[in-house]
């Protein structure tokens, strides 16, 4: 079962919505790496604001995610994308529906 879970809050520089919109999108192809990473979902909330939602079944699969490729290229970005740093929430998942 999925046990944890990452919410992030992004909140796009003015004139950076679409850059940040195409940086999320195109994020998809790095979390498909990720054998812990069981789901993944990058949003977009109003014309500024966007977030990241991803599932894991172990506190490793978390972690390493934390780590990984996504997490590596969207700060090397933040400065020039992001109106702030990127709020990060640690959620425990107490019941999921999941293909498997």
């Amino acid at each position: 079962m999925t046990k944890l879970a990452l919410y992030v809050q992004l909140e796009a520089k003015p004139g950076k919505e679409a850059e940040l919109a195409a940086f999320l999108a195109g994020a998809a192809k790095l979390v498909e790496a990720e054998a812990g990473t069981v789901a993944w979902f990058a949003m977009r909330m109003g014309p500024t604001s966007f977030g990241i939602f991803d599932a894991f079944d172990d506190e490793a699969g978390r972690e390493a995610h934390l780590s990984g490729a996504v997490a590596k290229a969207l700060m090397g970005r933040a400065s020039e994308l992001l109106f702030d740093a990127p709020m990060i929430d640690k959620i425990e998942i107490l019941a999921d529906k999941l293909p498997r």
